[in-house]
């Protein structure tokens, strides 16, 4: 069984109408299952999806995803419209599938999406923070999940790579050393 990670997770994640999805079809690949499946999990339990757990795309919406978002580029020419799951619609859906591979993929998902909330903390904490020391002390505790969160977008130069968060008054570096397995 292919262990599903959280890279492959973040990487299907999108933001529609102000909502952190992941279409219907990214999250059948994640799960190696037909869209079909993930579609017909939904229609037999509709008391597990009420409002708000499922984004139902319209034409306006697919086109700007088809647009945005290079992998999704299938979908151009499909007659479906594709549905959205709100991080609330991935629960409920974990829920239904049983599988072993399920579970791991729910919990790869589960992974990115507190990661994700993790930063948004972050961010919001910085931005209220009161003064220099205050913002230097978040970041310094934070900077490990943003490393982690922005790892595959890094440039990396032989196996070290450096982040550098340069701020009006201050700048905190952050060196990952690569370990070749």
């Amino acid at each position: 069984m292919q262990v599903i990670t959280y890279d492959q997770v973040k990487e299907k994640i999108i933001l529609i109408r102000d909502k952190q999805v992941i279409l219907d079809s990214d999250v059948a690949e994640l799960y190696g299952v037909e869209t079909k499946r993930i579609n017909e999990a939904v229609k037999n339990n509709p008391e597990k999806f009420p409002n708000g757990y499922i984004l139902e795309l319209n034409e306006v919406d697919k086109s700007k995803v088809v647009e945005n978002f290079d992998h999704l580029q299938k979908l151009k020419f499909s007659p479906a419209l594709p549905k959205a799951f709100t991080e609330k619609g991935l629960y409920m859906l974990a829920t239904i599938l049983k599988s072993p591979k399920a579970v791991n993929t729910t919990i790869a998902i589960i992974d990115a999406f507190a990661q994700l909330k993790e930063l948004a903390n972050a961010v919001y904490s910085l931005a209220k923070a009161n003064n220099e020391s205050e913002q230097v002390h978040i970041l310094e505790n934070n900077i490990d999940l943003i490393a982690n969160l922005l790892d595959n977008d890094l440039i990396v130069s032989q196996q070290e790579t450096e982040i550098k968060i340069k701020l009006p008054f201050f700048e905190i570096t952050r060196k990952i050393t690569k370990v070749k397995k």
